[in-house]
């Protein structure tokens, strides 16, 4: 320090007191810092401090002038080697929260409002599709521990807690992951390492629908591990503490409140009222009679039961105001209702369950006294109702299609004002999942639920009056009510009811059992009738004909009668035509996703489905996941389908969230357009319980000889989630191995021709190629034929010898036709010279020695260019051809 700095004298409350950072000895220095810049002279000397490892107790903080520990006032408390963050009106220092910017291609969206929102008694993550994360970062000089409260009760929000060290070391990734909160608050505690530590809380919502994620609400962080305390931090509004050295603060009783730093609490004027732990009073409003509810004692030893009514707890109404409504007196003797089925009411006039053996059906008192049958004949043993215990036939086993062992029934009814809910939850062991809701103002109505999993099932109702979070019971009039629940099926259960058992073949001291697979029993009989071929038997008891329910078209009934099947193949009369089908290259799991969809934020998620079309009873089904949360459900059926967005922020490449089954057993293989109820243009039809009228899908198999792909399904056009409703869902299937099995008519044969005395015979597909493998092409055939070349010859030779007589025969008869010419020629001069006079007689034959004179005048050789002139010439003016004719000078002068 330059104590020649100008400046004025410091005094005590012009600077205060930190400690250096440790050195490898793990000394420190106590030194003196000015609160205001100008402050830089007067300033204690440093002096050595305490060791690094010197800490205070719970309830004490570190005096940095003396170094020592003092305890905490009244009003006021300390963690000692910890911090607390219980006040969440603004963020608390050191607290970071920012959003992370969703990047999918060209689309970018702003996160940067996605953030934890302080709500004065906890801070509340985001609700949107966006990541947001709160961090505290803190050095802690001894190994410490991190605890907070949090309520996290949607699943469609992904919740993640991890600590990252100056080692670059991260919380283990299956521990990072928070658990679902059933009902209240959950406390989750973490042990940290020494040095400096970085905590992280992250949130993304993955809601698709149209219903917003509730948010993930966290309160009471507490850290320890510092090495001190240097103060104390004041009780929040709503609690107090009165003694020195207080460790935590303690929560005002109801009815009560308390200011910041309080050291007792202050009660609530008459008209007002208040809960634990509030800082403030609210205005008590008229009650009304929503206000109270009635019980019943104990039933007397006369049947009798006294009815009570009381004030619901916490008592927020006012009776002394204008409109308050009045409690009802209690003291009302009336009759006691009747046990439940399975009970019965005893001498100490509460209801016991029925021992083995008995039953009780619970509609009146005279009949709540269990009866036994077991001496009714001999035939006859009342035994554990199917719909009070597990029993599993003989013959069932883990490879069997799925069978319905159990049931759940329950009436139920809803009244609401507002945006009510009611879920219905089933789960195994600590997880449950929400089967089904209903929404706002619901009649009486009842619901039933199949369990197909011999496994230990829990069941939980919840109601939420709104989904706008809110601590104040603004809806407090809406309310659901159950009626009534039937479990069926259950160990250590109760009876209703007596069945029949089946007449066995050995003595009647046998144990009584059912019916075997496939079989129906006669009402009152004990017989057993064995159900029709390809027929599955009812869940419920199977007694009458009516039992035997028959399988669809091209489907057959698995060993244990309890569901229909398709083996892959399949076979239609097509036009006169028998078309064979083979779907076994289809049989295998086939997962396919419809096109991208965004969400208002920009949140990139995919519809993936799962199918499983057919094949032997063994064979794996189609699973869909749910990984947001620890619970990691799995659902299985013939066809499911489950949410997924790509996501980075979990280490893995894709979060699937919301499975559900869309086809859980098969109903029937046809071509027609409509089977069941079902609307589709061809093939698969499947059903599940989903839906009011259950969820149903339809997979249309076309084919296509040019796709290879095994998962070429795509959406309707006009429903690109599959669906329009929800319930009805529709799939088209294209390719080769939807083509029927190829056969010799699909053959085509191509002879060539002879060469060399060979003939090659192949064989080719028709075009276009409509199947898929069946039978295989023949091989090429050879075989020997007589070749052309000879008999071509021979008929070349015979054309030019006719070809050579034809021309000899045309010469002959044109030298004949000639020779007539010049005798009609001569003839027609000799008439000339004699005018008026008929010509003499002549011949145009030819006399004896003209052949000589004729041969005499055609001895001149003439071109065959001279002949054709000849043929020619024209004729004269008066009709006759103009013939030159040579004398005998000139013939002789000629021959010379």
């Amino acid at each position: 320090y330059d104590h020649s700095t100008k400046g004025c004298n410091a005094v005590g409350s012009d600077y205060h007191f930190e400690y250096t950072d440790c050195d490898v000895l793990g000394s420190r220095w106590r030194v003196a810092i000015p609160n205001k810049p100008e402050t830089c002279t007067g300033l204690p000397d440093p002096v050595k401090g305490t060791h690094c490892t010197f800490s205070c107790n719970d309830g004490e903080f570190l005096d940095m002038r003396t170094q020592e520990c003092q305890k905490c006032v009244a009003g006021t408390y300390s963690l000692g080697t910890g911090v607390a963050f219980d006040e969440w009106d603004t963020l608390p220092t050191g607290f970071i929260s920012h959003g992370i910017s969703i990047n999918f291609g060209d689309t970018l969206t702003n996160c940067s409002n996605s953030t934890w929102i302080p709500k004065s008694d906890y801070i509340a993550s985001n609700t949107d599709e966006c990541t947001s994360t709160l961090s505290y970062a803190v050095s802690l000089k001894k190994p410490g521990s991190v605890s907070f409260q949090y309520f996290y009760p949607d699943n469609h929000m992904f919740f993640e807690f991890y600590v990252q060290n100056d080692q670059c070391q991260s919380t283990d990734s299956q521990r990072r992951w928070m658990k679902i909160s059933e009902s209240d608050w959950d406390y989750h505690y973490v042990q940290l390492s020494s040095g400096n530590n970085v905590l992280y809380w992250r949130t993304t919502g993955f809601s698709l629908a149209a219903n917003t994620a509730k948010p993930v609400l966290l309160k009471n962080i507490a850290i320890s591990g510092v090495s001190y305390t240097s103060e104390c931090f004041h009780c929040k509004p709503g609690t107090y503490s009165d003694k020195p050295g207080a460790a935590h603060c303690i929560p005002c009783p109801a009815n009560s409140y308390s200011n910041k730093g309080a050291t007792a609490c202050q009660p609530c004027e008459a008209d007002k009222y208040s809960g634990i732990g509030s800082g403030t009073c609210l205005q008590r409003l008229p009650c009304k009679t929503t206000d109270y509810f009635y019980t019943h004692t104990t039933c007397d030893s006369s049947g009798q039961t006294q009815l009570m009514y009381k004030w619901i707890k916490p008592k927020i109404c006012s009776e002394t105001v204008e409109g308050a409504v009045k409690l009802p007196a209690s003291g009302e003797m009336m009759a006691c209702p009747p046990c439940n089925p399975g009970f019965f009411s005893s001498n100490t006039s509460t209801c016991e369950p029925c021992p083995h053996g008995f039953y009780s059906n619970g509609t009146g008192r005279e009949t709540n006294i269990c009866i036994s049958v077991i001496s009714v004949d001999d035939n006859t043993t009342c035994v554990y109702n199917t719909k009070c215990m597990l029993y599993l036939p003989h013959s069932l086993s883990e490879g069997n299609e799925r069978v319905q062992l159990s049931r759940i029934t329950f009436v139920f009814e809803t009244k609401c004002t507002a945006d009510c809910k009611l879920y219905f939850m089933a789960g195994q062991n600590e997880w449950s999942n929400i089967v089904e809701s209903w929404s706002g103002t619901m009649g009486k109505q009842s619901y039933s639920y199949l369990i197909k999993s011999n496994n230990t099932v829990s069941f939980t109702w919840g109601f939420q009056r709104t989904g706008i979070f809110s601590m104040k019971n603004e809806y407090s009039s809406d309310y659901a009510k159950i009626y009534s629940v039937h479990l069926t099926n259950v160990i250590g259960g109760v009876a209703s009811e007596c069945r029949q058992c089946a007449l066995a073949a050995v003595d009647s001291d046998s144990a009584c059992v059912p019916c075997p697979p496939g079989h129906y029993m006669l009402n009152g009989t004990g017989v057993c009738k064995s159900c029709p071929s390809n027929t599955i038997i009812r869940p419920e008891q199977p007694i009458g004909k009516q039992a035997c329910i028959p399988c669809g078209p091209n489907t057959y009934s698995n060993e244990g009668r309890s569901a229909c099947m398709s083996d892959c193949t399949l076979a239609l009369h097509h036009k006169g035509e028998m078309l064979n089908y083979d779907f076994s290259p289809l049989a295998n799991v086939i997962g396919f996703q419809s096109s991208p969809r965004f969400t208002s934020k920009g949140l990139q998620y995919f519809h993936h489905f799962s199918v499983a079309l057919c094949g032997t009873e063994n064979r794996a089904l189609a699973s869909c996941l749910e990984n947001v949360t620890e619970s990691k459900r799995d659902v299985k059926g013939y066809i499911c389908q489950s949410t997924v967005v790509p996501s980075e922020v979990r280490g893995q490449s894709v979060v699937s969230s919301q499975p559900f089954s869309i086809g859980d057993s098969l109903i029937g293989v046809t071509t027609d357009f409509q089977f069941d109820d079902i609307s589709s243009l061809e093939v698969y039809l499947l059903t599940t319980i989903s839906c009011k009228n259950g969820r149903s899908a339809s997979i249309r198999l076309r084919c296509d000889p040019t796709v290879t792909l095994k998962n070429h399904v795509s959406l309707p056009s006009n429903c690109s989630e599959g669906t329009c409703d929800g319930c009805s869902f529709h799939f088209l299937w294209c390719s080769q191995y939807a083509c029927p099995l190829c056969s010799e008519r699909n053959i085509k044969e191509i002879v060539s021709a002879c060469i060399q005395g060979i003939q090659r015979t192949t064989y080719v597909w028709q075009q276009p190629l409509r199947c898929t493998g069946g039978v295989s092409l023949p091989p090429q055939k050879i075989s020997a034929c007589v070749t052309l070349d000879l008999w071509l010859k021979f008929g070349v030779s015979i054309g030019t010898v006719a070809a050579i007589l034809l021309i000899t025969i045309s010469c002959y008869f044109w030298k004949r036709t000639r020779k007539l010419q010049y005798k009609y020629s001569k003839l027609m001069m000799t008439a000339g010279d004699k005018e008026c006079e008929l010509p003499a007689a002549d011949s145009c034959a030819i006399m004896e020695g003209e052949d000589a004179e004729d041969d005499l005048i055609y001895l001149s050789k003439k071109s065959f260019f001279t002949k054709i002139k000849s043929f020619s010439r024209e004729r004269t003016s008066d009709g006759f051809d103009s013939v030159p004719l040579k004398s005998s000078a000139a013939q002789e002068m000629e021959m010379n």
